[in-house]
Order: C-alpha cells, then sequence, then structure tokens
C-alpha cells in the first residue's frame, strides 16, 4: 500500500487556506500527522477519506486517484472522525453490528463473533448491551476506535483518536494500534497531542498553519533538539526569570527550589545540565525556535 500527496490544496468559501501545496509520501505501517489546533490535520484526514474535496492536487493510493475511485477506496477504509457521532437508539453492540454490515460483513454469525471481539479488545464487552449515548466520554471514543477497525480495513485514518481518554485507555489505544501496525495496513494518526507519535510511527510530518514543516522518521525531527534541552535547579527568584526568557517543558518543585527543563538555542545563563530530547522536546523546540528562525530568516 502506497499513498502519495502531490500539491494538495484547500480554501474554503469565506477564504481560509487550510491546506497549502502539501506533498506527502508514505506507506505500511503507522505514519503520525502532528500539529497545533487548527494546522489543517482534519481537512487532510477528511480529504483522504474522500469526504471532501480538494481545492488543487491529488492523492493517490497504490497509483489510483481517490476522487476517481471513492467506491473502491471506501471498501478498504476504517475512519474514525475527531467529531465521533453514533445511533443514539442502538444499544452498543448493535452499533457495533451496524458498523460491520456497513463494512461489507456480511455474514451475520462472523460478524457478531467480530463484535465481541472488538469490543474486549476496547474494554467494552461488558456494556455490550448498554445503550451508546448512556457511555462515558471516553467509552464513546473507544467505541468509535472499534467501529473504524472492524472489517478489517487495510487503510485505517483516525482524527485525534485520544481526546476524551485518560492515560490507561490512551495507552490502551497505542498498543492496539502498535499491534495492527505489523500486518499489512496503513494507519494514519493525526494528533495534536504529542505523545501520541511514538516510536510505532515509521514517519511522521509536522503541520502549522496549514503547511507540511517537517517530513521524516521522529528519530529524525528530535535530532534537531540535540545540543538545545537543558535541566537547572533554581531558586524561586531565578526561576522568574527564566520561565520569562526561556521555553520551559517542564517544571518539578525540589527542596531548594525548582528543577527546571528548558529549549534554548543558546546555552543558559545559570548552572545546567544538558538532557538528551525526546519527542516532546523536540516540537517544542522546531515549532518555538527552529521554525520562527528559519522565518525570520
Amino acid at each position: 500500500m502506497k499513498i502519495e500527496i502531490h500539491g494538495l490544496n484547500k480554501i474554503y468559501p469565506n477564504g481560509n487556506h487550510a491546506l497549502k501545496e502539501i506533498n506527502l509520501e508514505f506507506g505500511t505501517g503507522m505514519f503520525g500527522l502532528l500539529g497545533p489546533n487548527g494546522a489543517g490535520k482534519s481537512s487532510l484526514m477528511r480529504i483522504i477519506v474522500t469526504l471532501m474535496k480538494p481545492t488543487s492536487g491529488i492523492v493517490l493510493i497504490d497509483g489510483k486517484d481517490i476522487q476517481k475511485h471513492r467506491k473502491e477506496l471506501r471498501s478498504m477504509l476504517g475512519y474514525l472522525p475527531q467529531d465521533f457521532r453514533f445511533f443514539t437508539s442502538l444499544k452498543t453492540w448493535e452499533f457495533l453490528d451496524y458498523s460491520g454490515a456497513l463494512a461489507g460483513l456480511k455474514n451475520k454469525k462472523k460478524r457478531l463473533t467480530e463484535v465481541d471481539r472488538l469490543l474486549d479488545q476496547v474494554g467494552l464487552l461488558e456494556v455490550r448491551d448498554r445503550q451508546a449515548n448512556k457511555l462515558s466520554g471516553g467509552m464513546k471514543r473507544r467505541l468509535g476506535i472499534a467501529q473504524a477497525l472492524i472489517g478489517h480495513p487495510r487503510i485505517i485514518v483516525v482524527d485525534e483518536p485520544t481526546t476524551g481518554l485518560d492515560p490507561d485507555e490512551r495507552i490502551r489505544f497505542r498498543n492496539i494500534l502498535s499491534q495492527l501496525s505489523q500486518h499489512d495496513v496503513t494507519i494514519i494518526l493525526s494528533t495534536h497531542i504529542v505523545g501520541d507519535i511514538s516510536s510505532t510511527c515509521q514517519g511522521m510530518a509536522l503541520l502549522n498553519r496549514g503547511e507540511v514543516v517537517f517530513s521524516g522518521s521522529p528519530e529524525n525531527l528530535i535530532r534537531h533538539a540535540e545540543g538545545h534541552v537543558f535541566k537547572l535547579s533554581l531558586t524561586q527568584y531565578e526561576y522568574e526569570r527564566v520561565k520569562d526568557r526561556y521555553n520551559v517543558i517542564s517544571t518539578i518543585p525540589v527542596e531548594t527550589g525548582w528543577e527546571v527543563q528548558i529549549v534554548s538555542d543558546d546555552l543558559p545563563e545559570y548552572n545546567s545540565v544538558s538532557v538528551i530530547p525526546n519527542i516532546e522536546h523536540a516540537y517544542v523546540y522546531f515549532m518555538e525556535h527552529k521554525l520562527h528562525t528559519e522565518i525570520i530568516d
């Protein structure tokens, strides 16, 4: 499976240029799409799943234009939108059963077996008979995840999938996607939560204001922050000065004041220790320093 995006633009009637000359290419496995709210991620997802047409540009799946092969694409697609809705009159299992029928699972017995397997996988088997509209916010999100997976789709598109999930649920969902990505499946994960883009993503893109500002592996993004992340031990007075001058990543109270991690282009004037960056450090550094510097240049 190969997905190619060439020269993609989306301009809404109000003049908002949501996507600007997007060019990306990726294959099987998990591809992460990271960026702040309003970066254009949802617009790109809706175009990929053929719910919206681009103003210009093209998306190819195995060489086929998705706008010309919409029916074929939708038969291999699982999609969890950011704003997930369902039929409130249905029980949890009934909604997933209906989703399975829409996904092409015609054999009733096999479909019900698959329904219970997925409900168990997302931790909803015990509430299978509860009406969907009576589920908690996190449970509703998990039901949305299950409907995106039913029918064994070859392409899974999930837009802000961990919104509303507690930390344990978020880990559960990441594990599910990680397991799926080991098979011949393409997973596109769109999120503004940096922790959702983990080592399970073979590739990723960083969007900002409708443009791709970085494309590559998470490891390559992290390399941009090497030598730019520091840990400082500060008094209260020093901390008040530091928080106004640097991008503070974390703040931990200690006996003598504060232990603070920052990202900076320059070595801080206070005693500091260099820190090996993670993807959260890299995201902040890239968005607040490297990207800003390149725009000024």
